[in-house]
């Protein structure tokens, strides 16, 4: 075979595989694109769609539509807030029998530190008779309205994946939030904000944007943090000379040119690019007019104990009502300030000052609007404190109290929960959990529940399988359940 004879056959062979990938339809290409397409759950994802965060019905009739979560980040002490203990006033100071502690390591306390009772006096509120602290003011008026759940256990013994495994069913990072999942299920009922917005106080999260992200999940779906002072989110003002006319036609030349690339590749960042400029548009308007608190009257700012451009939670939690009005799915408030490993009891009274009048008056708002009925509010942490005495001289640390795992309380209004009940029981110490336990997936499993999903049916097919909130655990709480 001479020169020219092998430069005729290298040709065909390249002629032969370029038409292969590029134009046979059954070719390797097609195949690949298909095989991508599945694996970033194209089809779930539906990025083609002009509004990918379109409202969406759940598996079943929901009873409720949007969730508003309070996150209490550090982890409350229930032992000193819900869970009276008789026996811990009367041991007090004594060292933990053994039984409880066997094969427990603590993070700053030895299992043996002496009982700890609370500080607190405790009393019975509202026809559901349900027992709180003393160091709550305002959260008696509502004990009717509110389910508590005593027996709350969790796998995490550490802030960042407590916190990570409670607001997306893992302790290791990378996993779709709650709300995330919430958003990716039923959409959103607003053009003019974000589907999921976080709002913060108090200290940083531990388990940092990890409690607000998307994972796997397309990044249509995760979490929109506000600032806490000023725009609620920067660059959303032109530049000087940049008028909103030049701006619609610059926008609209870029979505012509993002739409042509989403049908050509179907990548589901895509849409989510088009969804955020569209976005970013509208919120210049929709987004001064939300924050501008002052539009309150007089009596809902003294009922939140809100003070116009301070950040704090009380205005957060205002802000979460005004958020969910306007058709925002999911709002979560992070409120950092509960890691009390000295002086408990101070701590609590701090937060109790910061917090209790606010939670209080989101119930009653909610309520009075007609909201509550299908908002569901979730208040607690990512775990509890032992009902041993944390003290360390060297520490400079003394009557606080360290991680607890085994047990620790939460309670949830609103959504069609029960109102006024309280379920599950701790042992006479608080220790663990004796009566009723509640794993963290079953809470989410629950939440979903009233949100109208299955919670083993809410899936995204990601690195060949199918991935879910409550992962291959979890069970519906039906005595939570109205």
């Amino acid at each position: 075979m001479n020169v020219q004879d092998e430069l005729n056959l290298e040709f065909k062979r390249l002629v032969t595989r370029r038409h292969f990938f590029r134009d046979c339809g059954i070719g390797l290409g097609s195949m690949a694109l298909a095989s991508l397409m599945n694996e970033t759950s194209f089809a779930q994802a539906n990025p083609q769609s002009k509004n990918p965060l379109a409202a969406k019905a759940p598996h079943f009739a929901a009873k409720a539509k949007r969730v508003i979560y309070l996150f209490m980040a550090g982890a409350p002490s229930q032992l000193d807030l819900f869970d009276y203990k008789p026996q811990l006033v009367k041991y007090n100071g004594q060292p933990v029998p053994k039984e409880f502690t066997k094969g427990i390591n603590y993070a700053f306390i030895k299992p043996d530190a002496g009982l700890y009772a609370s500080e607190f006096k405790f009393a019975k509120h509202g026809q559901s008779g349900a027992e709180l602290s003393e160091a709550f003011k305002h959260l008696p008026k509502v004990a009717d309205d509110i389910a508590i759940i005593k027996s709350m256990i969790t796998e995490a013994i550490n802030h960042a994946p407590g916190q990570i495994f409670m607001n997306t069913g893992s302790v290791q990072f990378g996993r779709p939030s709650f709300g995330a999942w919430v958003t990716y299920g039923l959409g959103s009922e607003t053009q003019d904000l974000p589907a999921y917005v976080v709002l913060t106080s108090g200290g940083g999260t531990s388990g940092g944007a990890g409690n607000w992200g998307c994972g796997f999940l397309p990044t249509l779906y995760q979490g929109v943090p506000f600032q806490r002072t000023g725009p609620p989110i920067l660059s959303l003002s032109n530049p000087r000379g940049i008028t909103r006319d030049m701006q619609r036609r610059t926008l609209d030349t870029l979505k012509e040119l993002n739409e042509h690339h989403l049908e050509m590749t179907g990548d589901p960042e895509t849409a989510t690019r088009i969804n955020a400029f569209e976005m970013a548009y509208r919120m210049q308007e929709s987004a001064p007019e939300l924050m501008d608190l002052s539009k309150e009257s007089k009596e809902t700012l003294a009922m939140y104990g809100v003070e116009p451009g301070k950040n704090s939670y009380a205005n957060n939690c205002l802000l979460a009502r005004r958020l969910i009005e306007r058709g925002v799915r999911f709002v979560q408030v992070f409120h950092e300030a509960w890691d009390h490993h000295s002086e408990v009891a101070k701590g609590i009274r701090n937060q109790m000052r910061n917090t209790d009048q606010a939670t209080t008056a989101l119930i009653m708002d909610l309520k009075q609007r007609g909201l509550l009925e299908d908002t569901i509010i979730v208040w607690g942490g990512e775990f509890g404190r032992t009902p041993m005495v944390e003290s360390d001289v060297d520490a400079n640390r003394s009557k606080g109290r360290d991680h607890h795992n085994k047990a620790f309380t939460m309670f949830v209004a609103g959504g069609g929960f029960k109102r006024g009940v309280t379920i599950g029981k701790t042992d006479d110490l608080g220790f663990n959990v004796a009566e009723d336990p509640v794993q963290v997936h079953d809470l989410h499993a629950t939440l979903l529940h009233q949100l109208g999903f299955d919670h083993t049916k809410l899936t995204y097919r990601y690195s060949g399988r199918d991935f879910r909130l409550t992962d291959v655990h979890g069970a519906v709480v039906d005595k939570l359940l109205a």
